[in-house]
């Protein structure tokens, strides 16, 4: 059957009525409905009683996710998962349930309103919104946030990390420094798939307090790991043979220096750097990733690069780039290493 595209016309409809489409699979991961629904077609009605929803509308809403392929509806009215409304479950081994509330929390629908603002300017809004800087804001006045925040970032950097895992060769390497690595997913990792390893963790004292508890003291890799409270824009106070630095080069250019010089200035000849950032130019991921730069631009005046943008921040700090490699759908490794 041939499928025949929307006019433009209509697709403009489509597209200026995206934060319906936002707003339903936030209400579909609040209500839990992708876990209620299990193998076998469910009724409105069924689901209804289950996630405790009137039932007429919950099939509204089904109707409107199916439209993109969210559930889809049988001839009898009932309703099935597909393999997007699977990513919905929370016992689903790719769950994109906290990511999907993470990025249609209540502040977004205050910030996005005002993306004009923030082109005219190249700064984030986010103080004029508030009184204050994003992360204090979610760690002072939206704990709620605040944990889904956190939820978000472990289901990412957990799913990356097995992926990153597999594809660094590690011949040679018997040390590994993860620079603001978070709780220390990726770090965690690759001490599992390499015994003879051996790591360090160095990321703000609020953040590595909540590390992997395979790291912290009394856990199964405890006693492989350093971790060091500190600030990468500051100073890195570590050697290692291996340095990864991922998704925090996606600031301001000034802290992207920094980072790298400090890196630079601590690690000795022919140190391996791999840099892990998701680009703008990445054609396959690029509505994802264009739409991550704007919500960057909109909450702390941040920006995502485009590979020749990276590549020059990389080079203009000292290191030399080497083989680019995709790690995922939207994540692209750079081989760097330290001259001699």
């Amino acid at each position: 059957m041939t499928t025949v595209s929307p006019a433009p016309s209509m697709q403009l409809r489509e597209l200026v009525f995206g934060a319906a489409c936002a707003a339903a699979v936030r209400a579909a991961a609040r209500l839990g409905v992708a876990d209620a629904l299990g193998d076998a077609p469910a009724t409105p009605e069924d689901l209804a009683a289950a996630v405790k929803t009137e039932p007429r509308a919950l099939r509204r809403l089904l109707r409107a996710l199916s439209c993109y392929g969210i559930f889809a509806e049988t001839e009898d009215g009932k309703f099935v998962h597909t393999s997007m409304s699977r990513l919905l479950r929370d016992d689903d081994p790719h769950s994109l349930r906290y990511i999907s509330l993470w990025c249609t929390e209540p502040w977004t629908w205050d910030a996005w309103p005002r993306l004009d603002e923030a082109v005219r300017s190249g700064r984030s809004v986010f103080q004029e919104i508030y009184g204050k800087g994003f992360f204090d804001y979610l760690h002072e006045d939206a704990h709620d946030s605040a944990h889904v925040f956190n939820r978000a970032m472990t289901t990412s950097s957990k799913q990356s990390a097995e992926e990153l895992a597999e594809l660094l060769d590690l011949t040679g390497v018997s040390s590994v420094a993860d620079i603001g690595g978070g709780q220390g997913h990726v770090l965690a990792s690759l001490l599992e798939k390499h015994p003879a390893l051996r790591g360090t963790l160095l990321d703000l004292p609020r953040v590595v307090e909540k590390a992997d508890p395979s790291l912290r003291p009394g856990g199964a890799l405890a006693d492989r790991v350093r971790i060091v409270p500190g600030d990468c824009r500051e100073d890195i106070p570590v050697e290692a043979d291996l340095y990864i630095i991922k998704n925090i080069l996606e600031w301001d250019d000034d802290s992207t220096r920094r980072t790298l010089r400090n890196v630079l200035a601590v690690a000795r000849p022919g140190a391996r750097v791999v840099v892990i950032e998701n680009l703008v130019d990445d054609t396959p991921s690029m509505k994802f990733t264009t739409a991550m730069d704007l919500m960057l631009l909109l909450n702390v005046g941040g920006a995502k690069h485009t590979k020749q943008s990276l590549v020059e921040r990389i080079t203009e700090a000292g290191l030399r780039v080497g083989e680019i490699r995709p790690v995922n759908a939207y994540l692209h490794a750079f081989e760097c290493s330290v001259p001699g």
